[in-house]
């Protein structure tokens, strides 16, 4: 298992390196010149060339791009993403607390999508066909089908502006978390929990399920192995739905008014502050590639056998 988790973990570097490259070529390829942006951020009344030169060597912008791009990323390693382009605070210090509040909003929603997910995965793969699976799988695409921010309108309007339950922004308490959780919770939980019911019934095809029951296994210990075996996929479209949460809370985070990454990103696109943006894609790409190790290394966990195929 050691040298399966070493050797998956050398074959993430590459990939993060080739995300880094391409997140710095595609920000220096903008029409609006970084010199330009700060100036502006800085209200100069009258931008010059003079003013655009020194600017860009105050900044080192004038080097050459892979000289600049190896400080970067060097910088990024120990967490150093430069400063805002808006503000002239350190990144880190804008991306720090809002990284945390997205991440508080991705566990708690990973977890119920989880839940939910194995749980109606399970209840419509045993009762296939069945009305509990007919009306399981309607209500889920149904729901699915709505616009996040539709629902999210339609969620506040109800709970928060009709029977002033809810609070409609912020995350002063913990009555914060319902109206965002949930949107986030309806709009996944129906797109995963189908993997987990296809999985379940390849499963229960399979020979040993007839064969545990020809020798009076009792059904319980039957789901339990079948369970078992369908988390091999399930972990794998699972493992990704938190870097999937992570970067698709935009919409959700400025339908509620949410202080995280997604708020954050957005401001800084229109405001074209692009040490923060570059951070940001950069976290996402990292999430991405670490989650997708991770649901790998616990596959191998549970079936030895993908431990040979490296």
């Amino acid at each position: 298992m050691g040298r399966y988790m070493m050797k998956r973990l050398l074959l993430s570097i590459p990939l993060l390196l080739i995300i880094s490259f391409i997140t710095f070529v595609l920000i220096n390829l903008s029409p609006m010149d970084p010199a330009e942006v700060i100036l502006h951020a800085r209200e100069i009344p009258q931008i010059t060339d003079a003013l655009i030169v020194q600017t860009k060597d105050e900044l080192g912008l004038d080097r050459p791009f892979l000289v600049r791009y190896f400080h970067w990323f060097v910088a990024c390693l120990q967490l150093d993403f430069g400063n805002s382009y808006i503000t002239g605070k350190p990144v880190w210090s804008l991306l720090g607390p809002a990284f945390l509040n997205t991440l508080k909003l991705t566990f708690i929603s990973s977890v119920v999508i989880i839940l939910l997910s194995i749980l109606l995965g399970v209840a419509c793969a045993l009762r296939e066909g069945k009305w509990l699976d007919k009306s399981i799988r309607g209500v889920a695409f149904f729901l699915t089908a709505m616009p996040a921010y539709w629902l999210g309108s339609l969620m506040i309007w109800y709970f928060s502006v009709k029977l002033d339950l809810l609070p409609t922004s912020g995350m002063n308490s913990y009555q914060s978390y319902i109206l965002p959780v949930s949107v986030i919770s309806i709009s996944y939980t129906g797109i995963y929990f189908r993997n987990v019911r296809n999985a379940m019934l390849s499963n229960l095809n399979e020979d040993y399920v007839l064969y545990g029951r020809a020798c009076g296994l009792s059904e319980l210990k039957i789901i339990k192995h079948i369970l078992r075996n369908s988390l091999q996929v399930a972990v794998s479209i699972l493992g990704m739905a938190i870097p999937t949460i992570l970067g698709g809370t935009v919409v959700i985070e400025n339908v509620f008014a949410w202080p995280g990454l997604g708020s954050l990103s957005v401001k800084s696109i229109l405001g074209r502050d692009f040490p923060i943006i570059q951070a940001y894609v950069l976290i996402l790409a990292v999430a991405f590639v670490g989650f997708n190790t991770i649901s790998d290394l616990i596959n191998a966990a549970l079936n030895p056998k993908l431990r040979k195929d490296i």
